[in-house]
């Protein structure tokens, strides 16, 4: 027999344990499939100097178990299961887990999003050892190195212009001759001292036994190898929003992120909000995550007491 809940969050990153905060305080006794990997990219992040309230900074980890212990308190229902299909054609939404079917009056969709890695060995290696896919995040810890960064598109662009803030030099390394950013970014880029490209590269290996030493580069016309001397590297390739459980359902944009009204949580589906990473091409912060997951909340508040359901 399916379950009925007022509130289904489906994610357990900041913006879905800030949902499931806000939701258990107004006594919607929210249920949370946080899933198999819960607590997001955050979990990967060894420390969080820019989250607010944490003056001595913060490993990921141990901020997601706080977030945890935060929703548990007020009621917060924790499944550490994975939604593996939702149905959104009639309400109540219909959501199933590995082991519980849940009829939700609220879906809360919290699924955040994923860093496109180089698929390298070396690389998850020495992931938080040098090797990041956040500059806001972490180019600070990094002050006064060589940095690299990996990319072309106006992603790579901001992350490098961001990492001249606290790098001795950063080399931008990309597998073309020209880059797909902005002209307005590129103009930026190039003329910013501190920065120096890398034309026609890939990324063989990361270099360094328990901290990035340097990354060895192959030319894709030339096929000569390089050693960079670098002691960070930032991978700006992208993000893909975990989305493909509602693709179909949902209007989601041209990269997989859920569209949503402006201003608000609220998607073209009646009853369905979306926050954090799963909605934000743009921010892609802790902050601004539970930002989003307290807006998420409310709106499902106010949107299950028009339909007189408190």
């Amino acid at each position: 027999m399916a379950e009925r809940v007022k509130v289904l969050i489906i994610g357990s990153g900041p913006a879905g344990y800030t949902a499931a905060i806000y939701a258990s305080r107004a006594e919607l006794e929210p249920v949370m499939l946080a899933g198999f990997q819960f607590g997001g990219q955050l979990m990967i992040t060894t420390d969080v100097e820019n989250y607010p309230g944490f003056p001595e900074g913060v490993t990921g980890p141990e901020m997601m178990d706080l977030f945890q212990k935060q929703a548990e308190r007020f009621g917060t229902r924790i499944l550490f299961e994975d939604a593996t299909s939702v149905d959104l054609s009639s309400r109540p939404f219909r959501v199933v887990s590995d082991e519980h079917e849940f009829l939700a009056d609220s879906l809360i969709l919290a699924t955040g999003a994923s860093a496109r890695w180089l698929g390298i060995d070396s690389e998850q290696r020495l992931v938080n050892k040098g090797v990041s896919a956040c500059a806001t995040c972490d180019g600070a810890l990094y002050r006064d190195k060589p940095m690299a960064v990996v990319g072309g598109g106006d992603t790579a662009m901001e992350e490098a212009l961001f990492l001249t803030r606290f790098g001795t030099k950063v080399t931008v390394i990309h597998r073309r001759d020209e880059l797909r950013a902005s002209k307005i970014m590129q103009e930026r880029a190039r003329k910013n001292e501190k920065i120096e490209f890398l034309w026609d590269s890939v990324v063989e290996e990361v270099l360094g036994d328990g901290f990035v030493s340097g990354v060895r580069t192959r030319n894709v016309k030339t096929g000569e190898i390089r050693d960079l001397a670098v002691e960070a590297l930032f991978i700006a390739i992208g993000h893909q929003p975990n989305t493909d459980l509602v693709k179909g359902q949902i209007e989601l944009d041209d990269v997989g992120y859920i569209r949503v009204v402006p201003g608000t949580s609220r998607t073209d589906v009646e009853g369905v909000f979306a926050c954090g990473d799963a909605m934000d091409p743009t921010y892609r912060q802790a902050i601004t995550a539970a930002g989003s997951g307290c807006m998420a909340s409310i709106d499902a508040e106010r949107w299950l007491a028009e339909q007189g359901i408190e």
